[in-house]
């Protein structure tokens, strides 16, 4: 014990320095023009993207600001104020809304044209490829009635050339119609994308899609009825296979990406792939609601054959027109339809 208490009162005895004491009035002058910023900020309904970078430093020091207030001259007005303009701020950057109507915009004036025209021929030889099925088949099957046949019964035919195939376009509500054809295609269109990495799964789907053309096509030209087929599936027909060839174009682009990496590991090239393909699966949604519109509202409308065609060929020219102005512009400018890079992750490298 007594060497205990020797060594205790050898030991030196520590002391806390004392915090040391602001002018707090100095230092509200000094720091006020800060907390104004930070509350001008936080009272903005639209920040571009210097000024959320902004709001972040300006927080990260007002923070700083209440602790050293706290700490060395705590005044409750100060306190209470600074407090609940951190909150504010807290809540800013946390309840902000990820969509906005410019995101939206970026989406469909960039991102979404840029994708599909730095992937243009992908779905332009998927497209070419599918039509010339489809006139091969459809030709063939002309001239191999037989084959119908064993598809279909006679009255199944008849059925099908003087009423079904007319009447499929008008039996139900517009609306309800739309929306049908519009989930319909839309989940075609996903599968296209999808099953994309397999490969093989795009190509069949896409063989039964033409298939089904080809013999609904050839039965009604063999019985006089090609004005009838081509008056009614050329209005809507039009945009809606180009979104599903797109579709398909944009799936086998996926299932190349690890096939040939270009230069990455597979992995990142199939998830740069895999991002791409989901921007261009949110664009094809709209894309095939429009046409849904058009089969639902303009295809059985009482127009001329010649209008309806002619609103078809009008929303076909503007889809390529759109990929082509925007897309190229988008395109030239970097943007690749990928998401942003501080939205992608870490990437490993390759060595």
């Amino acid at each position: 014990m007594s060497a205990a208490r020797s060594l205790e009162t050898k030991a030196p005895r520590r002391t806390l320095a004392p915090v040391p004491r602001i002018d707090l009035d100095a230092y509200v002058v000094a720091h006020s023009h800060e907390w104004a910023r930070l509350d001008q900020l936080v009272r903005s309904r639209r920040l571009t993207g210097p000024e959320s970078d902004e709001l972040v430093d300006r927080y990260q020091q007002v923070a700083t600001h209440l602790s050293v207030i706290r700490t060395s001259a705590p005044d409750a007005e100060v306190v209470a104020y600074l407090s609940s303009l951190l909150g504010r701020t807290r809540i800013s950057m946390l309840g902000a809304r990820v969509l906005s109507w410019r995101a939206v915009g970026l989406f469909f004036t960039e991102q979404f044209p840029a994708a599909l025209y730095r992937m243009r021929w992908w779905w332009l030889g998927c497209m070419a490829a599918n039509i010339i099925v489809t006139a091969v088949l459809m030709w063939w099957f002309v001239d191999h009635p037989e084959v119908e046949q064993s598809l279909l019964s006679g009255q199944e035919i008849d059925d099908l050339v003087n009423n079904d195939f007319e009447s499929y376009y008008s039996e139900n509500a517009a609306s309800a119609f739309a929306t049908r054809v519009w989930i319909n295609n839309a989940w075609v269109s996903a599968l296209c994308i999808a099953l994309g990495i397999l490969g093989l799964p795009v190509v069949y789907l896409l063989f039964q899609n033409v298939l089904n053309v080809a013999v609904i096509g050839s039965i009604m030209t063999r019985h006089d009825r090609a004005d009838l087929f081509w008056g009614l599936i050329l209005p809507h027909g039009l945009l809606e296979l180009t979104a599903v060839f797109v579709a398909g174009g944009v799936g086998l682009r996926l299932f190349w990406s690890w096939i040939e990496p270009r230069g990455m590991s597979r992995a990142n090239a199939l998830a740069q792939a895999g991002r791409t393909a989901i921007t261009c699966a949110l664009g094809l949604g709209v894309v095939l609601l429009v046409s849904g519109i058009i089969e639902a509202f303009v295809t059985p409308s009482p127009l001329p054959t010649w209008g309806r065609i002619a609103i078809g060929v009008l929303a076909e020219a503007l889809f390529f027109g759109y990929v082509w102005r925007y897309g190229r512009r988008a395109a030239l400018a970097g943007e690749t339809g990928d998401l942003d890079v501080g939205q992608r992750g870490d990437v490993a490298p390759v060595a």
